[in-house]
């Protein structure tokens, strides 16, 4: 009978949890969760917080009984403070301050990541709060009915600070973003991000770029944030959301290498140095499909099939992780942005040689009612044709995450530009047209590299 102890109660931990115990009903898996909500959506918690989802429960993907009618044994609030390696035990912290020590075959650390803090005077003011796990969401929607701001200044424009823009606007805040970088969404391209910063100024959120808060001050009964080039706004409530980095301490300190962004080296099969221990998740490093190398993803849908991968292997499995491309997209009020592969940036990083195109196409025939314009950004290498990445900015209900999808596969595949145009997809007038937008944006990057081909002929 296999012993498998998991760290970690969220994406990658449970996918690991459960596919060990559906391939081996024999797998004693023992599952640590730090805090009392195991396999909670994160990504739900800006609409939990806008009120768009009812209740913090409904976030749950699986309830703790769920979980354990699977025969997962189910620690909460149990933290893992040391691994021993040579003995092979877990070290635990029992919600009552004892301390236990759990014996293991196989070990996961599926640790995720935790909230960069910025350092800077007043970070730890009441009425500052971060925002990643659903301690910070119950205390923030605490202070959100009990104290009904008025106001809110959100440091940081990524992902997690623009839907908590647009969920703030929801709830009646009058809301200011402030970004230190020259654009928002940074993992689109500069003048992409402006677009999504301008639809977060039609619904009335000040954006701020080329800014950096350098104090928080009390003020009353809120604050008085200040940052360069003169900035000082009140606040009745501030929101720190600059990025994670990867909760890798309880590993490290066992021997286990650090590499990329300080994430957990790992094998494709999720090993890491020290034998039969695993990682997954936001912790870990990630293959890149399309560059073929090592990287840092911490994506959810990552996490969960890194996770799953682990379980397998730690039932005596031989599966390899088969890479992430990077596909994100989010909703921002009327707009959806979405991303895959690389852009610009990220292939000359890469050493390989891009060339982009954008051009413009209706989601749907035209003489369709409702039909609406998306911009499609697509991203090849200029000396092979191969698709590298593409980028796409539409209406909500246009299927820009759909379609962002599809060059998703392509880009799993290893395709051309040129290959997308011989895929048979679905047409019918309100939905789509004989050539989708993402064969016609194909076809846009093919006469331009085409162009470029004949001038270096």
């Amino acid at each position: 009978m296999t012993r498998f102890v998991i760290t970690g109660g969220s994406d990658a931990g449970i996918s690991a949890a459960l596919r060990a115990r559906e391939l081996d009903q024999g797998c004693e898996v023992t599952l640590i969760v730090a805090d009392r909500f195991p396999n909670f959506s994160i990504c739900g918690i800006p609409y939990f917080l806008s009120g768009e989802v009812a209740q913090a429960d409904d976030l749950a993907h699986r309830r703790a009984a769920d979980i354990e009618a699977h025969g997962i044994r189910l620690l909460l609030e149990y933290r893992a403070t040391r691994i021993d390696a040579d003995s092979r035990q877990v070290e635990v912290q029992r919600p009552d301050g004892d301390r236990e020590r759990l014996p293991y075959d196989k070990l996961l650390l599926g640790t995720g990541a935790v909230s960069i803090q910025p350092k800077l005077p007043g970070a730890d003011l009441p009425g500052v709060f971060p925002l990643r796990w659903m301690g910070d969401t119950l205390t923030l929607a605490a202070f959100l009915e009990e104290r009904r701001p008025r106001d809110a200044l959100i440091i940081g424009g990524g992902y997690i600070g623009m839907e908590m823009a647009e969920a703030l606007i929801h709830r009646g805040l009058k809301v200011t973003v402030v970004e230190a970088m020259p654009s928002v969404m940074t993992t689109l391209d500069p003048d992409l991000g402006g677009l999504v910063a301008a639809e977060l100024s039609r619904h009335g959120v000040e954006v701020l770029t080329d800014t950096r808060i350098e104090t928080i001050e009390p003020e009353g009964d809120g604050l008085a944030v200040h940052g360069s080039g003169g900035l000082r706004q009140r606040a009745e409530l501030v929101l720190t959301v600059i990025g994670a980095r990867p909760e890798t301490r309880l590993g490290a300190a066992a021997g286990i290498k650090t590499g990329i962004k300080g994430a957990f080296k790992v094998t494709r099969r999720m090993e890491t140095n020290l034998p039969d221990v695993y990682a997954a998740g936001d912790c870990a490093e990630t293959w890149h499909r399309v560059t073929g190398s090592q990287s840092y993803l911490p994506l959810g849908t990552t996490a969960h099939k890194q996770g799953r991968i682990a379980g397998e292997n730690a039932v005596g499995g031989a599966r390899e992780f088969q890479g992430s491309v990077g596909t994100q997209s989010v909703r921002l009020f009327d707009l959806v942005a979405a991303r895959t592969g690389l852009h610009d940036a990220d292939a000359r990083a890469a050493r390989l040689a891009p060339l982009s195109v954008d051009s413009e196409h209706w989601d749907h025939k035209v003489y369709y009612p409702g039909a609406k314009r998306m911009l499609i950004r697509v991203t090849g290498e200029a000396d092979t044709g191969r698709l590298l990445g593409a980028q796409i900015i539409g209406a909500y209900g246009t299927e820009v995450s759909k379609r962002v999808d599809i060059f998703a596969a392509a880009l799993h595949q290893g395709m051309h530009v040129e290959d997308l145009n011989d895929l048979d997809l679905s047409y019918t007038p309100p939905l789509s047209s004989p050539w989708d937008p993402v064969q016609m944006a194909a076809q846009a990057w093919m006469q331009r590299w085409q162009q470029l081909q004949g001038k270096a002929a």
